[in-house]
């Protein structure tokens, strides 16, 4: 009789211990997690990862990311950058990037593409990020300040149109277009 007792206990507990013990589906931690400002996509043969626009001042900045190339085999080239989905936001010429089979490259340290167009520090812009097997993406990226871990990372140099005029009107920033401070805000008090 106490056999058949503690069988029924032991039982018992196992079916109440089963829906408290964390077992389950979509684990925190079999999720990313990005606990960075930048913007990351999965979805191509290249991985786009930490990708930001990183501006001094209004209107002009700085493409950074890294690319991580999945493929074994083929490489990749990181052809065009342009704005998306009513974006007007245009980017100078730049050297094709080669990111070689499972390699990666980061534009932080080759350099970025400089960007222009209507927009300042806190925004998302939609972009597309093109390769040359014909693959793109949009993403919404975000525009920050040269500040912190971004510092020196507005440096991607200014073009010169190849018939030798001068950048457009769009393409250079306004004379009056304040830079950000990285000075820490003080408070009224203070």
């Amino acid at each position: 009789m106490h056999f058949r007792r503690n069988i029924a206990l032991a039982a018992g507990a196992l079916v109440l211990a089963a829906p408290l013990s964390s077992c389950g589906f979509n684990y925190a931690t079999d999720r990313v997690n990005q606990l960075a400002p930048g913007t990351n996509d999965y979805a191509k043969s290249v991985d786009v990862l930490g990708a930001v626009i990183v501006a001094s001042r209004p209107d002009t900045g700085t493409f950074i990311a890294s690319f991580s190339n999945n493929s074994a085999t083929q490489e990749f080239t990181f052809t065009d950058l342009a704005g998306a989905e009513g974006n007007t936001l245009t980017a100078d010429s730049f050297d094709p990037v080669v990111i070689a089979a499972m390699g990666a490259v980061n534009l932080a340290i080759e350099g970025g593409v400089r960007v222009n167009g209507s927009f300042e520090a806190g925004q998302y812009l939609p972009v597309t990020v093109g390769f040359g097997n014909g693959e793109a993406v949009v993403m919404h990226i975000p525009v920050v300040t040269p500040c912190n871990q971004y510092a020196g990372l507005d440096n991607a140099p200014t073009t010169v149109p190849a018939d030798g005029a001068s950048p457009s009107a769009e393409a250079t920033p306004t004379a009056e277009a304040t830079p950000y401070s990285c000075a820490p805000e003080t408070s009224v008090g203070e």
